[in-house]
């Protein structure tokens, strides 16, 4: 099991959106919720490019929030009631929310 001592980062991973226009324009709440989480060192969010074929992608957005270690990111969790309640809300599509451990950095 790991110390818990190295930096967490706490993923979003965003699922194709019934209304893609409706999802964008709550976004940007959304991140703004994000960036007052406590401890956040660090927030990157990117659009998944879309395929060449057309197809639907694997996901939509994804959103990473970085802390110094596990317990920055467990006291965020418990600061971030409006921002998962605004995701539930406008991701229609559906998100997977998840604690990692960062084991490389640049």
């Amino acid at each position: 099991m790991a110390e818990h001592s190295n930096p967490t980062k706490i993923s979003f991973i965003y699922s194709n959106p019934a209304d893609p226009d409706a999802f964008e324009a709550a976004y940007a709440d959304q991140l703004a919720l994000a960036r007052k989480l406590p401890g956040l060192t660090r927030l990157e969010a990117a659009k998944v490019w879309p395929k060449e074929d057309g197809s639907p992608t694997p996901a939509y957005r994804l959103l990473d929030l970085y802390f110094a270690d596990y317990a920055a990111a467990s006291a965020a969790a418990a600061e971030a009631g409006p921002l998962v309640g605004a995701t539930k809300q406008h991701a229609t599509g559906g998100v997977i929310i998840a604690f990692a451990e960062v084991l490389d950095e640049n």
